[in-house]
């Protein structure tokens, strides 16, 4: 299994290197065949190990590739942990790629960055598969930095663009943010563990939870809280959670395959992973749970509502992705690690899907994205329309889609959760859902439905986008019907039962019964979600399908709320103005007191007026005259002999 193991990590590699390096040489075609050969390569053999862990879900293949260092008595190694957690992942997110790999030939056709991109998106696969099968915190590490790099050079693919800079800066600097917190949670593990690698980490997680910390000096706090909330930062950078959910909309300048791929499927929802790998920690810490659910609860309904007054239809469907992962965020508040993974499965399949239906739709708009200048695209778009209109059920949450299982299985866990402020997350994650029904078919009814508000020039040039894109998008929307048929055994049978670690009085699935689809069909549909969400499609056709005029009425009695939305809560104008202008300020304040007055003024210019001056002085001495040294000699022989005379004792 070691060599199936390399194999289906380094084809992505492999191919990421030879269009990468070779690409001008090869050309297009030879660059965008060998990096799907290897992501295919990849995906094929995640399906077969996927198979085998179907049959046996307890099993667990943790072993050592190489020893990259040994430091005083610590080995640092590079390994693969393969659990079935790691291999869901890795079959959703090769899977993910390899469709995001064949939609890429149509919508980058023209680009004339075309075997660069590809060598990116393969070179994405590569380190969010080590990442993923990581079985140790160094290497988890090396994928995290990896992904978050690859992730730098996409954004900013088009770097002409002074927005795509903006943007790729911005989401470097708010990820260092988060993975610093990252970096200082890994060190406490290995100062008070003396180990990187797992298995140790979560053997001595009993003892660590009984050991405190003074990070304040008469202050002690739970070290394994401490950890799990460093921990957790990563992780709110990674998966965009508020506050440091800033970079991941403005991430919409890269092109629209790397908005399925590593914004809406597979990059944002590593720190999920990682908090459900790392759930034999957070088991340990109900503050720390409490924490997570809290900020995924803010961040699922916040986000949902900026969602409303989007006109971009990438944003929109941004701001959706930031509220899903705020809904797997609250899954792994009230310790139902199993359903977070859940909804990550499902929402890669259909989130992908309606990205790259966004992406079918610019295609044929000639790049533009403001909704406002779409409408009625239905009839020159058939199959994206189809597609897209699963995607959009399946994101509502409607009966027997994917999106249904795995959403109502998160607000029936936080219903019968204990932890702190499950009560509260209820109620938002309730609201949610009427929330994200209304923006999705918002959009969708200005997209495909009403009047067409295109110009004449791109009304007369509207198609259907070719079969390389048509295929992926597909396949996508199948998946995103079938995927959550698999809730039995993932939330209710032992799938996960070697790979998550959830304490009896945190165990919400317990409390829940499953006896078949039909019948958890049936009572989702007898419960309070199913209703909000069909309001809320309901308000959404009423406002932009029956009565369009009543829409921007309300838009301007809601001014101010209007305002607050469309402005994201003032994120940016406070990051600009605090942290940016701040860093900025204080930054022009040390260099005025310390470089150019204090360094540069007294140290390094005051020295060299110092010597100047002295020099000045001893100049005049330097006359050149024979008579004026024999005076000095004179002079100095008298002083010679002064002191002789005074230091000489008396006869």
């Amino acid at each position: 299994m070691k060599s199936v193991y390399l194999t289906l990590v380094l084809a992505p590699l492999l191919g990421a290197v030879i269009a990468g390096l070779f690409g001008k040489k090869i050309g297009r075609t030879l660059s965008h065949s060998v990096t799907i050969l290897g992501v295919a390569v990849s995906c094929s053999l995640s399906v077969w190990v996927l198979s085998q862990f179907i049959a046996d879900p307890g099993k667990v293949d943790n072993f050592t590739i190489y020893h990259w260092l040994v430091s005083e008595g610590i080995d640092f190694q590079i390994g693969f942990l393969v659990d079935s957690l790691t291999v869901l992942m890795i079959t959703v997110v090769t899977f993910v790629s390899l469709m995001v790999h064949i939609y890429t030939i149509g919508y980058m056709q023209d680009d004339p960055g075309y075997q660069r991109f590809f060598s990116y998106i393969a070179l994405f696969t590569f380190s969010m598969l080590m990442l993923v099968m990581a079985n140790n915190f160094l290497q988890l590490f090396f994928g995290w930095e990896a992904v978050g790099l690859v992730s730098y050079l996409l954004i900013g693919f088009w770097f002409q663009r002074d927005s795509a800079v903006y943007a790729n800066l911005k989401a470097f600097l708010v990820n260092r943010v988060g993975d610093f917190g990252f970096l200082l949670g890994i060190a406490a593990i290995f100062m008070f563990t003396h180990s990187l690698d797992y298995q140790d980490v979560f053997a001595q997680a009993p003892q660590l939870a009984l050991e405190t910390i003074d990070i304040i000096p008469g202050n002690s706090w739970d070290l394994m809280t401490v950890i799990c909330l460093l921990l957790f930062v990563g992780a709110m950078g990674k998966s965009a959670q508020v506050p440091l959910h800033v970079w991941l909309p403005d991430s919409m300048e890269g092109p629209t395959p790397i908005s399925a791929l590593i914004h809406a499927a597979t990059m944002v929802t590593a720190g999920i992973f990682m908090v459900a790998r790392m759930s034999p920690l957070f088991e340990w810490s109900e503050t720390a749970l409490a924490v997570v659910l809290m900020i995924g609860t803010i961040t699922s309904i916040s986000m949902g509502l900026v969602g409303i007054v989007q006109t971009d239809i990438k944003r929109v469907v941004a701001y959706s992705t930031l509220s899903q992962l705020g809904y797997m965020t609250v899954a792994l508040g009230v310790s139902a690690y199993a359903v977070a993974i859940f909804h990550l499965m499902t929402h890669a399949f259909f989130k992908a899907l309606l990205f790259l239906g966004a992406g079918s739709v610019i295609i044929a708009m000639h790049h533009e994205q403001d909704m406002r200048k779409m409408g009625g695209l239905k009839k020159y778009l058939p199959i994206t329309y189809w597609t897209t209109f699963i995607g959009s059920l399946a994101l509502i949450g409607f009966p027997f889609f994917s999106g249904f299982f795995s959403k109502d299985s998160i607000i029936e866990a936080v219903a019968v959760s204990n932890i702190w402020g499950a009560e509260f997350a209820y109620m938002m994650v309730l609201l949610g859902v009427f929330v994200t029904a209304f923006y999705t078919f918002r959009m969708f009814y200005l997209v495909f439905h009403g009047p067409e508000r295109m110009d004449h020039h791109t009304k007369a040039h509207l198609h259907e986008s070719p079969l390389v894109v048509t295929i992926p998008l597909i396949l996508l929307a199948i998946f995103s019907v079938l995927a959550g048929l698999v809730i039995e055994p993932l939330l209710f049978g032992e799938y996960f039962a070697t790979a998550i670690t959830v304490k009896p009085e945190h165990n919400v699935l317990q409390n829940l019964e499953f006896h078949s689809i039909i019948e958890f069909v049936w009572h989702g549909m007898l419960q309070p979600p199913f209703a909000l969400a069909m309001a809320g499609w309901f308000l959404a056709w009423f406002l932009y399908m029956k009565r369009p005029e009543e829409a921007e009425r309300n838009k301007q009695k809601l001014s101010i709320f209007y305002n607050i939305l469309a402005k994201k809560y003032g994120f940016d104008e406070f990051n600009a103005w605090v942290f940016a202008g701040g860093a900025r300020g204080i930054g022009q304040l040390l260099w005025k007191l310390g470089d150019a007055k204090l360094i540069d003024g007294w140290i390094v210019n005051g020295s060299a007026r110092l010597v100047a001056c002295f020099s000045g002085l001893l100049r005049h001495i330097q006359t050149g005259y024979l008579y004026h040294y024999a005076f000095a000699m004179i002079l100095g022989l008298m002083f010679l002999l002064l002191q002789i005379w005074y230091i000489a004792p008396a006869p």
